[in-house]
């Protein structure tokens, strides 16, 4: 991987609601517009609401479209493609699982990976063992779960500490203001200074590969497509300074934070009448 792989340092502000934003000028300079998965395009583990789904596909006709998710390529393709209706223009859309550590488009009429970054073998039995202890010392590891806490995605290690099956409620619960996952990723972090230890969705941290994480997914996407980073809207709910999408800001994305799949909603039907527009 090389030196194509960076690692963002800046502290970058980000308006608190997307309402604060100016839209018609975003959409007047973007190329590009990328989501987070969970909590900003669908709740977790859920499929899309039918009409998150409908905007995602006029949006493809207008914009070329990415999602960058801690999630595997499964999750995207039950909470997101099989909702998505006839008209998606799937050459406009492109595929980033587990933090931009593969990266999937449409070729041949199917999906192709282009690229992944798998860990170790050594990396992923190690990051097992170091979230396994610290869950358990920092009284993290819940006894009732809803399928594995522990899952090995091959280029990223990830535990949900409810299991990844939890319902939404419980997972809402569990961490209402971030501070429990933080303390186990700071922890495991010691352990494993050569990897990216990231506070992930609701309840998860997610272990991958040093500067990969999405401010390298969205520089990667421009590389490919030809588009600088400062050309994309990037859209997520974790764009607090632990969360998993606040890289994609530092990368010199525009970042539009939103609460819930709900104001994605309303961001994206914005966005569409300005570039219905233009």
């Amino acid at each position: 991987m090389g030196t194509e792989i960076e690692t963002a340092v800046e502290q970058v502000e980000i308006a608190s609601s997307w309402k604060q934003l100016d839209v018609t000028d975003m959409s007047s300079h973007a190329k590009v517009v990328a989501f987070d998965l969970d909590n900003t395009l669908a709740r977790s583990k859920m499929r899309m609401t039918d009409h998150m789904a409908s905007l995602l596909s006029r949006l493809t006709n207008e914009i070329t479209v990415a999602i960058v998710s801690g999630g595997r390529f499964e999750q995207f393709r039950d909470q997101v493609l099989a909702a998505l209706d006839d008209s998606t223009d799937k050459s406009h859309l492109h595929l980033m699982p587990t933090s931009g550590t593969r990266y999937y488009r449409w070729e041949n009429d199917a999906w192709s990976c282009v690229y992944a970054h798998d860990l170790s073998e050594d990396d992923r039995r190690n990051a097992i063992e170091s979230l396994t202890r610290h869950a358990h010392e920092l009284n993290l590891w819940e006894d009732r779960t809803w399928g594995p806490q522990i899952e090995d995605r091959g280029s990223q290690i990830t535990f949900s500490a409810l299991g990844q099956l939890a319902p939404v409620d419980a997972k809402d619960a569990w961490d209402p203001d971030n501070s429990r996952k933080n303390a186990l990723a700071a922890a495991v972090r010691l352990d494993l200074p050569h990897l990216q230890v990231r506070s992930g969705g609701s309840t998860s941290v997610d272990i991958s590969a040093k500067g990969i994480d999405k401010a390298y997914a969205v520089r990667k996407l421009g590389a490919i497509l030809g588009v600088d980073v400062s050309e994309m809207i990037f859209v997520g709910d974790r764009m607090d300074p632990q969360g998993n999408d606040y890289p994609a800001a530092q990368a010199g994305t525009m970042p539009v934070r939103v609460s819930n799949p709900d104001e994605t909603v309303e961001f994206v039907d914005t966005l569409l009448r300005t570039l219905d527009r233009s």
